[in-house]
């Protein structure tokens, strides 16, 4: 054969004359192509007249197909330049074509319309000019065959037809229809020529010819062939009707159909007044209302205190203290006591005298109590056989009956959870990229990654992962667990997903090797993997590129692979200089109770340990990231696991504090007898316990615990049982027996004068917590109620198994015997003094008087009140949420992963739009008010998130939903080909895979097709069982693998589910996820608002977004009023509490209140300073926070309510010297040095919410207790009880009568100023 280029052929311009006439066979110059490349015969000749059959034909293809109806002037006056082979080849050959364009009539008519004029019009040969002919043999003779013409197009009608049609989308996949239609250009680069020049070239594999397009401006003559007439038809506009009736295009697919739709409203912007932000005037208004009211209520006080002064002293007389000094003490009469006070004074001598009882009674018997201890604690713990540690984050952060979490468990019960990701990132810095001068594309940038070298390695590792489970390990292999959309029954290897760039060469070497020399407008050069891959990355739909290479681009599981799973780190689509290859293997999902769950697990296990043995390979040129689903999980538990040490160092620390820091050290030679080893290792345990026992209480009861729960709780119980203990032993050690007095009553006594404040501070907290077991979030719910129990339990323990061990250690320490080695015994004596250390007359002589010094107390007050202010503007920038890298340890490779994730992927997570059951799919309204193609409703469900789509930022969605429905009804469009029926044999009637002669419905005649509700739910199954070919020209965006999973229906054939996928734009931080959450659920709602005004829709149907990241975020949208929720319910019992236990002391009570609001609002103000985010682990820290706030508070006021001092600053210095030390001691100094040691932990969570924000609140709730309340106290705190006083006044007098009674009797051995001391103690306290 040979061919002949026909560049001076001149054709008489004559009218009604063809170019070429009738087939000549098949064009030898190509090899496969997808549809049989039949040319015509060189033949000048006039147009033939269409008559009889060959009429009826052309009224077929014109009606059926929509083909240029310009054409037909009736059967005796309509002539043509095609036989009816042609018109039948021509109609095959639209058909690939005209299927993704028939969603728009228009487009589908200006598309068969130019390609109708070309082989069929009867003026041929004034539109075309033949440029190459080729001699053939066809049915034994020798003919001319056009193998290439040239045709001559008006750029008006060109571009018109192109505007009609560069909008239209296909459904399943969200792009744009010509993107698969415009070659290496793909839809954004797309312009008329580039597509007319794609159609008319013979290697896309469907053009029988090669067809050079020339597209003329009105008027330009200069290339124009002589007697060649351009073609100027008119183009319909997608938003016309077409002359055979179709409506005009839909808007998701014609711009100019859209309604005029406002945009959505921008974020609303943060507080402002007068330009500035508005919780910055706000809390610049508040601090000068405090401060304003506090000089106010200087002035005032000063006024009153002056004009008091002199009546004052007329009622008050002198008498001696505790150190014989002269001091000024009012008279009380009991006229003049009120019965608030005589309340308060019986309830303390109430809880006074009961605990003294029961101290007495512990004391007495401390083997036994410490045996039945034990024994309890032992019942309780042994529980913990059948602990459950709950390590997902789902049962972790989302409440069963949380919205997200019945979303989850709906679209899991339907469509089986979402598929499990394990993702390969890999990159090639410095590696030199280069420019590939193609034939058919053109210069392409080529960066170093993008190189044959790198993607045969990709390919080598993707095969190392894919194919070691079979020859490695029968019970873990990849097909078994592998997400295979197009076999899911039966898959074999290559039927798994696995998206990768080398998918584009059906992960084959061949055909990465694979070139050919190719001759492209006269000029000849050699295509290889380069040109395929530019192709592909364009038209990932297509069966055969446009190449001699002839390979196809589709995955080898039969299903295409978009370009932004396959490379990223790119901009404005130029793929081939992509930065990062990505590779991802997707596994199914199964509940963690099935079986193949644990194979997934056991698959995982060894794609990470292969991929980190590649990445120590020398060989490797990549420098890559990666995460298998299972990592996050693994990678919490190894921190936890690597933490643990940490943990054990920090208890150890605050053990040895506690042990050193509870000894008297009153002599060297005693220091091994008056250590207290053994009381601060029983402290120790005392707190181990409670928490063993609350832990296995609440698995008796099967509610399971968390690592939050042991790594919080221990802490929070051993701050409270550290100040208990410190507040017990210390006033122990302050204390003299009394003459006649024994140990054990000693101890009883003691206990009687700081066990009500021990009830108060416990009693709070355990109140606190079990109301903050009403959260709904089940991680701070659990804690709540471990916590609660634990501090119950750890106060029962201290009041028996502690006083016990206490009179245990007293009894050898009276014996002078060392501790540890009891058989050794000290000469030295005991002193018969009370031992105050150092630490009390050290706040008492120096830190008190300085502190409440009357400017310092200003100082104070201003500077405390600042601090309120500048952090309650501070709290309202707090950021809500929890980035997943703060949850990884600093050596983790996720870090690494995370890093190139959103640095280099072009798209975020899949949504799913979900409807529930209650919508009439089958319904011609149902339909339209879900579909977006012609004759949809303009605000359906698909359009809605169409028009979200138009704004990104505000959306955050990237790209539209596919639409099964959509997809369905140009399925059953005759047009594509796809739906047909047997038409003989025992099938008839029934669906076909095969090419048959009958369609299953009929074409409209307004374009616009709906199904009967019989033919709906006939065809469905049909549809979505059908596996993507080239015979259904849709292919891969059809039926199986695509929506097979989509749609669910009932026994009745009714749709109780269904699902439209879109995307999300990358999501980078929790702030970006939580407010795509809440926009997708606002748009589903809109969607759902509208669907129920539709007829037969039931009142309760719903349309929900759903993503696998929604039931994580979902807490950040509500965490606000929940944490609010939970801090109010823990500080309404700490009021409540307070006022009770000190005899409805409300001025006690608010103080208190005001003191613990100010820590948590400070303490949430240096959390935004400091980076630290508010999320559920910080509402648990804050929940703690209130906790300790209240050993720090509550001690103090307490101490101040029952102080006998004349003075406010008096009562609060003395509160500050004695209880203050201990509360320094005991909460503060046990604390800090075990939080100090968590800062060298490897979790970033740990560090994060365990050092940083335990350390806030141990330094806040510190500076507050020890400076800032006893100031508020000297100024506000309540008056003195003068019961009390009445009390001391009469006791005073009688014993001063015993004196005089005993005047004359010798001296006898008297321990009066200390009983006095004891007296006027056990009355404060």
């Amino acid at each position: 054969s040979h061919f002949l280029y026909l560049n001076l052929w001149r054709p008489l311009n004559h009218h009604c004359y063809c170019a070429f006439y009738e087939e000549c066979g098949r064009n030898p110059l190509l090899g496969p192509t997808l549809i049989p490349p039949i040319v015509p015969c060189l033949n000048y000749s006039k147009a033939r007249p269409v008559t009889g059959d060959h009429y009826k034909k052309l009224k077929q293809v014109l009606f059926l197909l929509q083909v240029c109806p310009i054409l037909d002037r009736g059967e005796n006056n309509t002539y043509a330049c095609c036989s009816i082979k042609q018109l039948t080849s021509l109609e095959t050959s639209l058909t690939l074509s005209k299927v993704v364009l028939i969603r728009c009539p228009s487009c589908a008519e200006n598309f068969a319309h130019l390609h109708c004029i070309t082989t069929c019009s009867p003026n041929q040969s004034q539109t075309v000019k033949v440029t190459k002919v080729m001699n053939v043999t066809y049915l034994g003779r020798e003919k001319e065959a056009v193998v290439g013409y040239q045709a001559f197009i008006n750029a008006s009608f060109a571009e018109g037809a192109f505007q009609s049609c560069k909008n239209v989308r296909i459904p399943a996949t969200g792009g744009f229809a010509v993107g698969t239609m415009c070659g290496r250009y793909g839809a954004k680069l797309c312009t008329a020529q580039r597509w007319y020049d794609f159609q008319g070239d013979s290697s896309n594999g469907l053009a029988p010819l090669d067809i050079d397009f020339r597209l003329l401006k009105e008027g330009d003559t200069t290339v124009l062939p002589e007697g060649v007439i351009p073609y100027s038809g008119t183009a319909l506009k997608c938003n016309e009707t077409t002359p055979s009736g179709g409506q005009v295009c839909s808007c998701q697919d014609c711009q100019e159909s859209c309604p005029i739709v406002p945009p959505p409203p921008p974020p609303s912007d943060p507080l402002r007044l007068f330009g500035v932000d508005g919780f910055f005037i706000i809390s610049v208004i508040l601090f000068c209302l405090l401060v304003l009211a506090f000089l106010v209520f200087l002035i005032v006080s000063f006024m009153l205190r002056s004009k008091q002064r002199k009546s004052e002293e007329k009622h008050k007389t002198k008498c001696k203290d505790q150190n014989s000094n002269d001091v000024t003490q009012q008279v009380i009469y009991p006229s003049e006591v009120t019965c608030t006070d005589r309340i308060s004074l019986a309830a303390h001598s109430f809880l006074s005298l009961l605990f003294q009882r029961w101290g007495t009674f512990i004391a007495s018997y401390p083997l036994t109590v410490i045996l039945v201890a034990t024994a309890i604690v032992v019942a309780f713990s042994v529980g913990l056989k059948s602990i459950e540690l709950t390590t997902d984050p789902v049962e972790l952060w989302s409440a069963p009956s949380s919205r997200a979490r019945k979303e989850k468990d709906f679209h899991d019960t339907y469509f089986d959870p979402f598929f499990r990701t394990n993702q390969v990132i890999l990159t090639a810095p410095g590696r030199q990229g280069h420019i590939y001068n193609s034939l058919l594309f053109g210069q392409q940038n080529f960066s170093g990654l993008v190189s044959k070298d790198l993607v045969i390695q990709l390919l080598e590792l993707q095969k190392r992962i894919q194919f070691w489970s079979d020859d490695l390990n029968s019970t873990a292999s990849l097909k078994d667990v592998c997400f295979a959309p197009l076999n899911p029954s039966n898959p074999s290897l290559t039927d798994c997903a696995v998206n990768s760039l080398p998918q584009y060469f059906q992960n084959s070497l061949d055909n990465i090797n694979a070139k050919v020399n190719m001759t492209e407008l006269g000029v000849t050069k050699e295509v290889d993997w380069r040109d395929h891959l530019i192709y592909c990355l364009s038209s990932p739909l297509s069966f055969k590129d446009i190449t001699d290479l002839g390979m196809s681009c589709m995955a080898d599981y039969g299903a295409p692979v978009f370009p932004f799973l396959a490379v990223g780190g790119y901009e404005n689509d130029d793929y081939t200089n992509a930065e990062a290859f990505i590779l991802t293997f997707s596994l199914n999902n199964y509940a963690r109770d099935n079986p193949k769950f644990k194979v997934a697990m056991q698959w995982e296990k060894e794609f990470l340990r292969i991929v980190q043995e590649y990445q120590k390979d020398p060989a490797c040129n990549f420098t890559f990231a990666y995460m298998a689903e299972r990592s996050l999980e693994d990678e919490i538990n190894r921190t936890t696991a690597e933490d643990i040490p940490i943990f054990m160092i920090s208890y150890a620390v605050i053990f040895v504090y506690i042990a050193v820091a509870l000894g008297e050290y009153s002599s060297w030679k005693r220091i091994l007898v008056d250590s207290k080893v053994l009381v601060g290792l029983g402290g120790i345990l005392v707190v181990g316990c409670s928490v063993l026992a609350s832990m296995g209480f609440y698995s008796w009861i099967g509610i399971p615990s968390s690592l939050v729960i042991l790594q919080v709780v221990p802490f929070l119980v051993l701050a409270v049982g550290a100040d208990n203990i410190f507040i017990f032993v210390l006033e122990y050690q302050r204390d003299v027996r009394r003459p006649g007095e024994k140990r054990e009553e000693q101890i009883g006594r003691v206990l009687g004068n700081v066990a009500p404040s021990m009830l108060l501070c416990s009693l709070s907290e355990s109140v606190c917590f079990f109301l903050g077991a009403l959260s709904t979030m089940p991680a701070v719910r659990t804690f709540a109620l471990y916590a609660a129990l634990a501090v119950v339990m750890d106060f029962v323990l201290q009041m028996t198994a502690f006083v016990a061990l206490l009179s245990l250690d007293a009894r050898r320490q009276d014996s002078n015997r060392c501790e540890l080695l009891c058989c050794v015994t000290v000469s030295t004596q005991r002193p018969n003094k009370p031992n105050e250390g150092f630490l009390r007359p050290l706040m008492r002589k120096y830190y008190a008087p300085v502190l409440l010094n009357c400017y310092v107390r200003i100082i104070v007050m201003f500077v405390f009140i600042f601090a309120f202010c500048g952090c309650l503007f501070l709290m309202f920038h707090v950021k809500v949420g929890l980035d997943q890298e703060l949850a990884m340890p600093k050596d983790s490779y996720m870090l690494v992963y995370f890093e190139y994730l959103y640095k280099y992927f072009e798209v975020g997570v899949p949504v799913y739009f979900v409807t529930r059951k209650g919508y009439n799919f089958t319904s011609v309204e149902g339909m339209n008010g879900v579909c977006s193609s012609v004759g949809c409703d303009q605000f359906s469900l698909t359009q809605k998130i169409q028009y979200a789509t138009d704004y990104p930022d505000r959306s955050y969605l990237a790209i539209p939903a596919n639409s099964w429905v959509d997809d369905f009804i140009d399925w059953l469009n005759p047009g594509s080909k796809c739906c047909r029926l047997y038409t003989i044999g025992p099938n008839t009637g029934k669906f076909s895979v095969w090419a048959c002669t009958n369609n299953c419905m009929a074409s409209p005649g307004d374009g616009v097709l709906r199904p009967s509700v019989e033919d709906f739910n006939r065809f469905l199954p049909d549809f979505l069982g059908n596996r993507p070919d080239l015979k259904c020209a849709k292919g891969c965006v059809f039926g199986l693998g695509a929506y097979d999973t989509a749609v669910v229906r009932d026994e009745s054939g009714e749709i109780i589910a269904s699902r439209f996928m879109a995307y999300h734009i990358p999501l980078t931080n929790s702030q970006e996820y939580t407010a795509a959450l809440k926009t997708a659920r606002e748009l589903a709602h809109n969607i759902t608002l509208g669907m129920r005004n539709i007829s037969g829709t039931s009142p309760d149907f719903e349309v929900f977004p759903y993503t696998v990241t929604y039931v994580y975020y979902e807490q950040y949208l509500t965490i606000v009023p929940e944490g609010l929720f939970n801090i109010s319910m823990c500080l309404l019992p700490t009021f409540l509490v307070c006022c009770l236990l000190l005899g409805l002391d409300l001025c006690s009570g608010l103080l208190n209140l005001f003191t613990i609001i100010m820590i948590v609002v400070d303490t949430v103000g240096v959390m935004t300073l400091w980076g630290i985010d508010y999320n559920a682990v910080a509402l648990i820290n804050l929940v703690t926070a209130v906790g300790i706030s209240v050993e720090f508070v509550s001690h103090m006021t307490r101490s101040f309510a029952l102080s006998t001092k004349p003075t406010h600053a008096e009562r609060a210095m003395e509160a500050t010297a004695n209880m203050g030390s201990a509360v320094f001691a005991g909460v503060a100094m046990t604390n800090l040095p075990g939080i100090l040691v968590l800062a060298l932990a490897k979790a970033q969570l740990i560090q994060m919410f365990f050092f940083r924000l335990n350390l806030v609140i141990t330094l806040l709730g510190m500076a507050h207790g020890l400076i800032f309340l006893p100031v508020l106290l000297s100024y506000f705190g309540p008056g003195v009880n003068k019961a009390v006083l009445l009390q001391l006044q009469q006791a005073k007098s009688k014993a001063s009568k015993e004196l005089e009674t005993r005047s004359n009797v010798g001296p006898t051995y008297d321990n009066m100023s200390y009983e006095d001391s004891e007296t006027k103690k056990g009355q404060r306290l």
